[in-house]
């Protein structure tokens, strides 16, 4: 049996796969779907295969690489249709040409259209406007197990809820259609926050008239909130350089900078220190850098380079609901901080998190029942990673945190069905209708779904 090493963009989840094949058109993809001799299941497809989750490993079956299905098909009506393969952050930057934007501006550019049309993403709604990708979709066009096509529009609500949130399970993305919105304006400032006074204004910054982001130090008791909001009266050219300086420290020298100490520094004060040092260092940039009235919001997108090198790094996310925050908040800290004593390994990054607002655009939305705000821990990989996200699993967990099927890592089907209750079996159900073979259904979720 032929043995394909593929491998997720950290590289720390691997197929083997039998087989690998590469989509250049739709008719490549139902080629694929309807040759299980050539191409045995699970058939699982990727984009820029960024996800943190074992979602689009195989192990015997077969990897279909959708990157070289990425044209920009149509841009008219205040929509974008774009092949499956398209990087979000391409389609972003050929908007921009035509005075649009998309509404959700996610921070990791290289989602591809088919990824974002059905999986799970997160970004801090702005006001009145929802935090996930996917419910800005309007249509879908996939390629069924059956190799017959589907379309989906808004005109089928129920279906489409299925769709959103379906993770390449009822049939394989082909295109995708995005609502999108003129060009406006877009203010940003950065603001440090100590726990407790975080805690005490969290209800007066949620009611304010800015998105809230947040960059958490739980070694440090600090949290910096990053607020955005549009600001149509704004005038002059934009400024197109801070959040390039803010992608690079995020996405290329902080990962570095921690990465190296972890490697160099074996006593782990010293380690820490410098690694508190560079975050004390963060929150002075964005505090004082990262600060404008007039900035595109295209510009925080960042393109990543292929794989994964000396600045990769990795991640989690839990969502909460908001009205229990300030108190997993404060048990986070804690957790965090007894878990070094007890272990001796803490996150060597920080964490972010988000304010989602409630959305009920996808099935499986991790906001359905109500707003969610999001601890989301961040790391280079570092030794006794894994073993702390197991640990910080059963924490969020048991405090009625939501997970993500893409960006929650090692979470049991107890944790997903306590979670997300009979809005699972409804997806199960569904899914098995579109997909009886289980031509689609790898072994993550299979044991997810009880299948």
């Amino acid at each position: 049996m032929a043995d394909f090493v593929v491998t997720n963009w950290f590289g720390d989840l691997v197929s083997h796969a039998q087989a690998v094949a590469e989509a250049n058109s739709a008719a490549d993809v139902v080629n694929v779907l309807k040759n299980p001799a050539q191409y045995p299941s699970p058939v699982r497809a990727v984009g820029a295969n960024h996800s943190t989750t074992p979602c689009a490993v195989v192990n015997g079956g077969t990897i279909l690489k959708m990157s070289g299905m990425n044209k920009i098909l149509d841009i008219s009506n205040n929509t974008v249709t774009a092949e499956a393969g398209a990087l979000y952050i391409d389609v972003a930057q050929a908007l921009e040409k035509q005075k649009l934007q998309f509404y959700v501006n996610t921070e990791i550019g290289n989602l591809s259209v088919g990824s974002a049309a059905c999986c799970g993403t997160k970004d801090s709604s702005m006001p009145g406007e929802f935090g996930q990708v996917g419910s800005y979709v309007s249509r879908i066009k996939m390629a069924l197990p059956s190799g017959d096509f589907l379309v989906v529009t808004d005109d089928q609500p129920e279906l489409m809820q299925q769709v959103r949130s379906s993770y390449g399970t009822f049939g394989i993305v082909c295109e995708a259609t995005f609502r999108v919105r003129p060009i406006q304006p877009m203010a940003v400032r950065h603001q440090t926050f100590t726990l407790d006074e975080f805690i005490q204004k969290l209800p007066s910054l949620k009611a304010g008239s800015e998105s809230i982001m947040f960059y958490v130090f739980p070694f440090d008791n600090l949290i910096t909130v990053e607020f955005r909001k549009y600001d149509p009266s704004a005038s002059g050219d934009p400024n197109r350089v801070i959040w390039p300086l803010r992608n690079y420290l995020w996405a290329t020298a902080g990962p570095a900078v921690c990465a190296n100490a972890e490697k160099d520094l074996a006593d782990k004060t010293v380690r820490y220190g410098v690694i508190d040092g560079f975050n004390k260092l963060w929150r002075w940039k964005l505090e004082n850098l990262i600060q404008s009235g007039n900035t595109i919001a295209t510009d925080q997108i960042i393109r990543y380079p292929p794989t994964g090198g000396v600045s990769r790094y990795t991640f989690s996310l839990w969502a909460f609901p908001a009205a229990t925050y300030p108190a997993v908040l404060r048990a986070c800290f804690q957790f965090c901080q007894q878990y070094y004593q007890q272990n001796g390994y803490r996150v060597n990054m920080l964490f972010v998190g988000y304010s989602v607002a409630k959305d009920q655009s996808s099935l499986l939305s991790y906001s359905y029942d109500g707003d969610m705000m999001t601890i989301d821990p961040v790391s280079t990989g570092n030794p006794g990673w894994d073993q702390f996200l197991a640990a910080y699993n059963q924490f969020s967990s048991g405090q009625g945190g939501v997970p993500l099927f893409n960006q929650t890592n090692g979470i049991t089907p107890a944790m997903a069905q306590k979670a997300l209750g009979g809005r699972l079996k409804t997806f199960a159900a569904a899914r098995q209708a579109y997909d009886p073979e289980g031509r689609l259904l790898n072994d993550y979720f299979r044991n997810i779904l009880g299948n």
